[in-house]
This record gives C-alpha cells, structure tokens and sequence, in this order.
C-alpha cells in the first residue's frame, strides 16, 4: 500500500485551514461539553429508582405523564392543564420523555391533521407510581386540596384514594363533566375504572368544575352546599352519589 505524505502547512499562509482547525475545535469543544452534561445526569447508582429519576426526574416530567394518562392531548391542552409551566419547558421536557420512549409524537386521523402525544405501552405503566407518590404525599399537612385539580388529576385521584374494600359490593356508572372535559367511570368489585369520553347513560352524574369537584369529595363538603352557589349539578340517583363520595377519605397526617 502506498503511503501519501502531505506537505506540511503552516497556519499563517494558509486562511482555509486556520478556519477548518478552528471550526474543528469548536465541534470538538461542542461535543465534549455534551458528554459533560450528559455524565452529570447520571446517578453512579445501579438501582432501578436512580434511573427512572433519570427519565421522570425533572420538574413538570411526572405531571406531563399523569396528564397523559387518559389518552392523547395536544400541546396547548397540556400547557392549560400545568399552571406555571412555559411553553418552552414544556416542549423541552415533552421531547426529554419522547427521546426517553415514555410518550410519541404522532398526528391525528383527521383533515386538520392535528398532532397530540400519547404515551407509549411502558409509559402508562408509571401510573402504579404515580399513584403510590400521590398516597404517600398525602400524609402530610401542606397537601392541600382546595388547590387546582386538572380534570386527569382529579379522576387520577379518585382512582388513587378509593377504599377498594367500601367499594367491593357497590356496581354503579358515574359520569364527571366538567367544562373541558368529559370522563365515565364504571365501579364493580372494588376497582374504579376510568376513561375520557362521552358519558351517556349513568347512574349519577357530576357536573362541575375538577377543583370544586375534588373540594367537595375530600372536603366533605354537602351537595346541597356548592349546588346552592352555582358550583355543583348532581344528577341521577343521589344516594348513591353520597354513596361513591364516602368512598374516598385522606389518611391520616404523618409529617409537617
């Protein structure tokens, strides 16, 4: 194999390879700044906790998931759903969960073409998670729940503190509209199952706002109360809808 050697240049007489140096050095610079940021992400830690802080850690990144959790939303459904996130953190951290293969990026069937995200198979097993943050973080005093429920926290929340046991003889369908939103839920054998949609026929129906909602189910607060003010339409069988409140009850506090 013949071997080329190139003439040796010096830099002063030639203008091409001082920028082609430069312009190397700046990428290389680029580059090994990147793998920097990417190593400081990284916990030395082989436990499996340390690496989903990895994909969900950052702030915004579980309540995005939980938000996504009763289907596709598109961007702006989101951003109104996440008081106090700006658009550009949250289309940061939508592409972090994309690249991470918890939730994809698609378009929607339709003429106007409109893109959502959607979680994928393995980001809807995170619900069990955020479930168990949501139980525990109830135990303490500053959880307060006059604050702002999303319509997907307040039905992620219901499916969270039901008592499984009250709930085990009861069968009835619920319907919950509220002004962006539309969920059904079917209660049988203990377990609450919930999806967003048109609610049709149903045993008892709600129709409020998710925050005056949730007040009034962890509050314990009367029907009678928040109907007088314009807050609150029960409808259908409301016995039964006082039996599905009394379903769900905050733990005791345990921390400041």
């Amino acid at each position: 194999m013949d071997i080329v050697i190139l003439p040796l240049v010096r830099l002063g007489t030639c203008k091409g390879c001082a920028v082609w140096l430069l312009k190397a050095t700046m990428k290389s610079e680029k580059i090994s700044k990147a793998e920097k940021v990417a190593e400081k992400r990284w916990y030395d830690d082989a436990c499996g906790t340390a690496l989903a802080l990895e994909f969900v850690g950052e702030r915004w990144s579980l309540l995005i998931i939980r938000e996504l959790m009763f289907g596709p939303r598109r961007f702006g459904e989101l951003k109104a759903n996440l008081p106090g996130i700006s658009a550009n953190v949250l289309t940061q951290r939508l592409e972090g969960l994309e690249e991470a293969n918890v939730l994809v990026k698609r378009k929607l069937p339709s003429a106007l073409s409109v893109q959502v995200y959607e979680l994928t198979q393995w980001g809807y097993l995170a619900e069990p998670m955020i479930q168990e943050m949501g139980r525990w973080s109830t135990r303490s005093r500053r959880h307060d729940v006059s604050l702002f429920f999303s319509p997907a926290s307040a039905m992620m929340s219901l499916r969270t503190m039901i008592d499984r046991e009250k709930a085990g003889g009861l069968r009835m369908t619920i319907a919950f509209e509220f002004p962006t939103d539309l969920f059904v839920g079917e209660l049988a054998d203990g377990a609450l199952e919930i999806r967003r949609g048109e609610t049709g026929k149903a045993d008892v129906r709600f129709i409020s706002d998710p925050t005056t909602f949730a007040f009034t189910v962890y509050g314990k607060i009367r029907f009678e109360v928040n109907e007088a003010e314009g807050k609150l339409r029960v409808e259908g069988d409301r016995a039964a809808a006082q039996r599905f409140v009394d379903l769900f009850e905050l733990p005791e506090k345990l921390a400041d």
